[in-house]
């Protein structure tokens, strides 16, 4: 499948900003076998004063821009050709959770890829006895890991509301799962905090998601917007298999990443520092269009 992809995100500031510095990462990265990165631009206005590129520990591209002047807003734009992999569905190869247990403990290696970074708690991903026997649940009628964290997706997608107004993006695993309620982003850290919490390692993936609209309506442009999912380890056989809680399915071609890592803060659209007075609103405006 190959796509276009445009993103937009939009900071309008209360007050005039000056001596900011963000790190952003929107822009796709090619992974052999998943996707290849065709082309790809990322822009900004105003100008940064100074702007540079490099890799993290998880292989997340990371543009780091820096301002001196005052400006009142910023404006990222992201343009990007992706073709992704055809997805065929896999057998189940990963064995039961005790099996699990003692092919990590025979897993020496820490490379970024390696299930031991993806195993406790991490920045944005305290473990809960809570969401852990939610996770439990899963374990106990299903005969695999993969099974397991395919019925645990499903539970969440059951059992949750996608609700815009009831969370925040610093809303904790623990409260989304009392309240029941959320987006893409706290779906993925409560199915994240239930697989650690019974031993099976999972991560926070980033990207996009072509939507198809309803059967006679036209596709709005810049109706979507960024989406997460889940990858987890399923074995030495099975490796790492993607799920999205959201829309209770295995993550397939539709699905373009930006990224990955241990939580949202791993791999958030963009961070950093500025000095301004009052607040700032934000908008989001993405396309992903499939090229015929």
């Amino acid at each position: 499948m190959l796509y276009d992809v445009r993103l937009e995100l939009r900071y309008d500031y209360e007050g005039w900003v000056h001596g900011d510095r963000h790190h952003v990462r929107v822009t796709p990265v090619s992974i052999p076998k998943v996707q290849r990165v065709v082309a790809a631009s990322l822009s900004f206005d105003p100008r940064p004063d100074r702007e540079a590129s490099y890799s993290d520990f998880f292989g997340n591209l990371i543009t780091s821009i820096a301002y001196q002047d005052y400006h009142d807003h910023l404006d990222v734009r992201l343009a990007a050709r992706v073709s992704v992999e055809d997805v065929e569905k896999r057998p189940d190869f990963s064995p039961a959770l005790q099996g699990l247990e003692a092919e990590i403990a025979g897993l020496w290696s820490l490379v970024p890829d390696a299930p031991h970074h993806f195993l406790s708690s991490s920045p944005r991903i305290p473990l809960s006895q809570a969401i852990t026997r939610y996770a439990q649940e899963s374990v106990a009628r299903t005969a695999s890991v993969q099974a397991a964290a395919l019925d645990f997706c499903l539970s969440i997608h059951r059992d949750f509301a996608y609700d815009k107004k009831a969370t925040k993006v610093d809303t904790s695993p623990l409260e989304a799962f009392n309240l029941k309620r959320g987006v893409c982003q706290d779906f993925v850290h409560v199915m994240i905090a239930g697989l650690r919490g019974v031993g099976i390692p999972a991560g926070y993936v980033s990207g996009f998601l072509r939507t198809i609209p309803p059967k006679g309506k036209p596709r709005l442009e810049g109706a979507d917007a960024m989406h997460a999912w889940v990858r987890v380890w399923c074995g030495q056989h099975a490796g790492w298999v993607e799920f999205d809680p959201t829309n209770a399915m295995i993550a397939g071609s539709d699905h373009i990443t930006i990224g990955h890592g241990r939580d949202y803060a791993d791999i958030s659209p963009i961070v950093g520092v500025l000095r301004t007075s009052g607040t700032h609103e934000t908008k989001q405006s993405v396309d992903v269009v499939r090229v015929e």
